[in-house]
């Protein structure tokens, strides 16, 4: 069904936009926050996007989606970046609101250098693999700034809503790399999986909510400065 990719954007972002209105988390308030770290985050992530459909790292199948492309990306990609960071927002705001516990700092810092030295392993090993290089590149970048540079305080809570990201992830990237909507080039990845899904695409999705989170936390905690 040629709408197939666009449905499951609509569906990852109707719960979300529904439930922005509840009495508690008043998330729609939050809005205003998201667009600007969106709208930097997504340029980012679609010029590589376009660069690896270029290359052959990944291509769209022409059964389930509309036709509609922009610099060889199917709409439903481009509208990825707008859904996906938006659901995971609304994840982390809820979390925030609702959970007070939150990761240890020391736990905090465990976790980083793993995924750092980790990182640095993989790019060391695989570099020759572009999907591999480039998404583990990025993610020790944005790790070891966000770690040691800039230090945020919500980075505790972002460990925390990676790992409950993780389920609507498995569903709608299952959903998209099963049908399959999206198909991978094992000789630009490590050619492992879990499921259907490419090792990588989790750590791909960790350093978009790196960023995404990261810029949403900025301009709200900006206006609060300029508030007060």
């Amino acid at each position: 069904m040629k709408y197939t990719y666009l449905l499951i954007n609509v569906l990852t972002v109707f719960f979300p936009v529904v439930l922005s209105f509840d009495k508690r988390v008043h998330f729609y308030k939050s809005w205003k926050f998201i667009w600007p770290g969106m709208a930097i985050t997504g340029l980012f992530f679609l010029f590589w996007d376009v660069l690896f459909t270029i290359k052959g790292v990944w291509s769209f199948n022409p059964h389930y989606i509309i036709g509609l492309t922009f610099f060889r990306l199917p709409l439903e990609e481009v509208l990825f970046f707008l859904t996906v960071p938006f659901a995971c927002i609304f994840i982390h705001a809820c979390l925030s609101y609702y959970i007070k516990w939150q990761v240890d700092n020391r736990l905090t810092r465990i976790i980083s250098n793993l995924m750092i030295i980790l990182s640095i392993l993989v790019l060391v090993f695989y570099y020759n693999h572009l999907y591999t290089a480039v998404t583990f590149g990025v993610l020790v970048v944005l790790t070891v700034l966000l770690q040691y540079v800039f230090n945020p305080g919500w980075l505790n809570r972002y460990y925390m809503t990676y790992i409950v990201a993780l389920i609507p992830f498995y569903i709608v990237n299952g959903i998209l790399t099963s049908v399959p909507v999206v198909m991978y080039n094992n000789s630009q990845n490590l050619g492992r999986r879990v499921g259907t899904i490419p090792v990588e695409d989790h750590f791909y999705l960790m350093a978009l909510l790196l960023m995404n989170i990261g810029f949403f936390e900025y301009f709200k905690n900006k206006r609060r400065e300029s508030v007060t």
